[in-house]
């Protein structure tokens, strides 16, 4: 909490910057969903909007890289925003914008869910956009959380999420979870590498059928904001994510003719 001018406390604030899914399952309005379900303020920065439903994605309309920053400037330092996550980020000018302007705020915790590759395998962002995340906003990131096929394309190989995430700490400096949610297995497995290089595994038992999972990695890595917002540490703050996603979809129920939802997991 801060004091502001007049004397009152200020909430911490949290701020995504992603897509917008007009189903409401992931992207913008999931990571709403979480910031609210910790009773947080979320702020948005829309990079990207898109036609989808749980089935798949008709069409995406790119945001003007100015827009983005004005959005940008129109939050930052208005806003007591204590942390941020980013998610679909597909235009190389459009993360350059976003990293110009994160650059100078290294007071406010940045989780980098780099949205490359879907789970199915289909490329979401091409060569350029690859590139300019590399060098632009994984150096600024606290935490990234890639999937299994975006730690792969990040550190250029195959191996075991622990090593993929050790890799990839050492190459840009923040801490990494790869995520394991869509594995095989009893248990979901995350790996957690921290600024240190030292790694840990958070494990949970999958539920069975569940109605729905779709926008699972952007509630993690937007609960994942809201728990290192309100100031816990790293290992806690990932369990604390880990376990929200797993309430979410537990509560996930249908919205229409076989269309399903994450729940609303109050923290």
């Amino acid at each position: 909490m801060d004091e502001n001018d007049t004397g009152k406390t200020a909430k911490p604030c949290c701020l995504t910057i992603a897509g917008s899914d007009s189903g409401g399952n992931a992207g913008i309005q999931a990571d709403l969903r979480a910031f609210h379900a910790y009773r947080l303020h979320g702020c948005t920065v829309i990079a990207a909007l898109t036609a989808q439903n749980p089935f798949g994605v008709s069409a995406v309309h790119s945001v003007p890289p100015d827009f983005v920053a004005a959005q940008l400037d129109a939050v930052l330092g208005i806003y007591g925003i204590r942390a941020l996550k980013t998610g679909m980020l597909a235009d190389a000018a459009v993360i350059e914008a976003v990293a110009d302007r994160l650059r100078p705020r290294a007071e406010i915790l940045k989780v980098v869910d780099p949205v490359m590759v879907a789970t199915s395998g289909a490329r979401l962002a091409d060569s350029s956009a690859v590139a300019a995340l590399k060098a632009s906003l994984l150096p600024l990131a606290t935490v990234v959380t890639p999937n299994i096929p975006e730690a792969e394309t990040l550190c250029g190989r195959k191996a075991s999420p622990a090593e993929m995430a050790r890799a990839i700490q050492g190459d840009y400096g923040c801490a990494v979870l790869v995520k394991g949610g869509h594995g095989e297995g009893e248990f979901a497995v995350d790996t957690l590498c921290d600024a240190d290089g030292e790694i840990m595994e958070f494990s949970s038992p999958r539920i069975a059928d569940p109605v729905s999972t779709h926008g699972t990695g952007c509630s993690l890595a937007a609960a994942l904001a809201a728990e290192l917002a309100l100031g816990r540490p790293l290992a806690a703050a990932v369990q604390g994510a880990k376990d929200y996603v797993h309430d979410a979809i537990a509560a996930s129920c249908l919205v229409g003719k076989d269309c399903g939802v994450l729940g609303f997991a109050e923290r």
